[in-house]
């Protein structure tokens, strides 16, 4: 998945079908919009609106495409995004495979509106749960697919899914310090804190900003209460992993994803990958 914001749609249009030929129209071009201080400080790039942004950056691509694959004259004005100039030179012509497929990520009930409607799927982000995923992802989702005329059986939801487990305790308390962390990163960033907020958390979400302010990497990751690893990730034995993720994506997601931050044995996961697929 590409920082979005830190590219123009231009360059998104070039690397996607280039990608898009060269894996024989298996590409996806995935887009996430990080974060203010990241998109301004890091990568210099402007930032405003990033709903509104993303949605006219997908549009940008999508408008590029036609002009190659279709022969439509570019002429994409937008309030972010102009693109008016395809001259033959800098045009490769009609992908054999036809576009790629866009997914977006999000968090918040806006991005995640602008996924539905724009995009060809969504990228569920790490930091969610049961509870945020209804009443926060769904209904977004619903909204935006409106708009679009479509339904979540006409659209693709991939779920990446935090998961804390080993074959012994010593191994699953090495995971969950692990996968804590990582809950502790997130929940730093206030473009996150619905999650925080649905399970009684906007408290910690606050204090792991701050403590992230000051590079405090090692109490941000105490911060994070068992209640909320528990509702995050999927925890325990790594042979009860499978059906519990299946549990609880089945009624949304058409593709998972694991989220393991602590290096788990590759074979053993290669397992875990085949139950969930039910091979």
């Amino acid at each position: 998945m590409a920082i979005a914001f830190a590219r123009t749609p231009m360059l998104l249009a070039n690397i996607g079908n280039d990608l898009q030929e060269l894996s024989k129209g298996r590409f996806i071009l995935g887009l996430g919009s990080q974060i203010r201080p990241h998109v301004e400080k890091r990568f210099s790039m402007p930032w405003s609106k990033p709903a509104a942004r993303m949605r006219e950056l997908v549009l940008a691509i999508r408008a590029i495409w036609r002009a190659w694959n279709e022969k439509e004259p570019l002429r994409f004005k937008g309030e972010f995004y102009t693109h008016t100039l395809m001259t033959p030179f800098f045009d490769p012509g009609p992908n054999p495979y036809g576009p790629p497929h866009i997914f977006l990520a999000g968090v918040g009930p806006r991005m995640t509106a602008v996924a539905a409607e724009v995009a060809d799927g969504f990228f569920v982000h790490p930091l969610h749960s049961e509870r945020s995923i209804a009443e926060i992802t769904l209904p977004a989702l619903r909204t935006g697919l409106q708009r679009s005329g479509r339904s979540l059986s006409d659209y693709e939801v991939s779920a990446q899914v935090l998961v804390a487990a080993g074959d012994s305790d010593e191994e699953q308390a090495r995971a969950r310090d692990a996968v804590r962390s990582q809950i502790a990163f997130y929940g730093s960033t206030p473009a996150y804190r619905p999650v925080l907020e649905c399970h009684g958390f906007a408290a910690v979400g606050e204090e792991l900003n701050r403590l992230s302010k000051r590079g405090d990497w090692t109490a941000m990751a105490r911060l994070v209460p068992e209640a909320l690893l528990e509702a995050v990730a999927v925890c325990g034995r790594t042979g009860e992993i499978a059906g519990e993720v299946r549990r609880r994506c089945a009624p949304y997601a058409t593709r998972i994803s694991l989220v393991a931050p602590y290096a788990p044995d590759p074979e053993r996961w290669s397992e875990v990958a085949r139950a969930i697929r039910g091979s």
